[in-house]
């Protein structure tokens, strides 16, 4: 009985919750904003761009000259002694030595066979590639998002409806009561009322309790605490005008799995470049800027020397022949070229598939949408009829119990086939490319 009342307080307990939801509720765009700022792959997602764009900087090109300052300092003391052609010698105790420099010099190469242009082109794509693997992520952990916050609108509703057929059963459970005290009913009606509103109880309980746990995979998701208490939108706004020709030319043009291919491939032919550079020759130019002053001991014929001024060199260096290791690179370099045009390919294909497969699944989720709706539509006028006979003593419990089970299921059915439809068409908008255009 005690737990009879703690579950007769339930829908109260939810309406009032209700109430006061709307404080906390989590619409779909800021559910988005939320996740674009705190979603863990994405926050990774973005330090890796960062990285890569870094990386493609001007300063890592090999195009800018390299500049060096050097400079010390030497102090002797020793003890020396000179003999001269005469046959005299002279001793000097103490002599001293020292001497100072400083450079400064600058290092350019004019030209090393184009090496370093395709290097620096080959640097911008992989920024570009970075690029779209943040947008891989961004779309993955989106349609991941919504999955789960669509799982979460769809048991708030299946909890919705739990709690109507809980007030049913409820009310039938007063009515067996009352038809037992004025001998209309037998006990056994009034207990086989008692095990349904007890079943239909615990089921509450365990929808909550599913409910909650989503919540919480949610609240990961948009990397907050999982504690975080909110309310979603269980409104669903499907997209209009879909057709699979569109589709499919999207998707060849911006899919994302597409567009990393085609960037790959840039970067297999500028390797093939960067190779043949290895055949050209090298031009460079140094040039520096020098001080040395030296103070030499007594026994020197020089007591000092001073030189200031600069110093500029070119060169030229060209590896004729190498054993055929560029040839080697250049070879392997253009099959890499030949194996990433047949992974474009296949990947195209894949995604060929993958897209009508997609449609079909659509197709199909919509159909069944409709279907459910129309068996919602049945179900809840059959119900309202064996309302009406029950109330009349027309029908027998099991009977009753029957129509509401039905409802219940037709419900909980419609909720299921109203979400997968949507969810159904995110997933073809991701593989078109079309997913951050998506209506949520």
């Amino acid at each position: 009985m005690r737990l009879f009342k703690y579950i007769f307080l339930i829908p109260l307990s939810i309406a009032y919750y209700n109430v006061h939801a709307q404080d906390s509720l989590l619409s779909k765009q800021l559910a988005v904003d939320i996740a674009l700022e705190n979603n863990y792959d994405i926050r990774i997602a973005a330090g890796n761009v960062e990285s890569a764009e870094n990386s493609a900087s001007i300063y890592n090109s090999g195009y800018l000259p390299s500049i060096s300052a050097s400079g010390g300092a030497n102090y002797n003391v020793n003890d020396n002694t000179v003999e001269s052609q005469d046959g005299s010698t002279r001793v000097v105790k103490g002599a001293q030595t020292h001497s100072f420099n400083g450079s400064v010099a600058l290092n350019y190469s004019i030209f090393d066979g184009l090496g370093r242009k395709y290097n620096y082109d080959r640097l911008k794509e992989n920024y570009n590639l970075t690029e779209l693997q943040a947008r891989q992520v961004i779309e993955t952990s989106i349609l991941t998002l919504f999955a789960t916050y669509y799982e979460v609108a769809r048991l708030s509703q299946n909890v919705n409806s739990q709690v109507e057929t809980i007030e049913i059963s409820n009310r039938r459970l007063l009515r067996m009561k009352y038809g037992y005290e004025y001998g209309q009913n037998t006990q056994l009606d009034v207990l086989n009322a008692e095990v349904d509103f007890n079943n239909d109880s615990i089921t509450f309980l365990n929808l909550k309790q599913e409910l909650e746990n989503v919540k919480r995979d949610l609240n990961v998701l948009l990397g907050r605490d999982v504690n975080v208490v909110f309310e979603v939108d269980t409104t669903i706004i499907y997209m209009d005008g879909l057709l699979r020709e569109e589709l499919m030319s999207h998707a060849m043009k911006n899919n994302v799995s597409v567009l990393q291919d085609q960037g790959l491939l840039k970067t297999a032919e500028y390797d093939v470049n960067i190779s043949k550079s290895f055949l050209m020759p090298n031009i460079g130019v140094s040039a520096a800027y020098n001080y040395v002053n030296r103070v030499n001991d007594p026994t020197s014929f020089l007591k000092q020397q001073t030189s200031i001024g600069p110093t500029i060199n070119a060169n030229l260096s060209w590896n004729i022949f190498d054993g055929g290791s560029t040839k080697t690179r250049i070879q392997n370099s253009k099959i890499a070229v030949n194996n990433q045009q047949i992974g474009l390919q296949q990947t195209k294909q894949i995604l060929r598939r993958n897209v009508n497969n997609a449609w079909g699944f659509y197709q199909n989720s919509l159909f069944v949408l409709q279907a459910e709706k129309k068996n919602l539509q049945t179900n809840q006028r059959n119900f309202e009829r064996t309302l009406e006979q029950q109330k009349l003593g027309q029908i027998t419990s099991i009977e009753f119990r029957q129509a509401q089970l039905n409802l219940l299921n037709a419900q909980l059915n419609y909720n299921q086939a109203k979400y997968s439809a949507k969810t159904a068409e995110l997933a073809l908008l991701q593989l078109s490319g079309d997913l951050m255009l998506a209506q949520f």
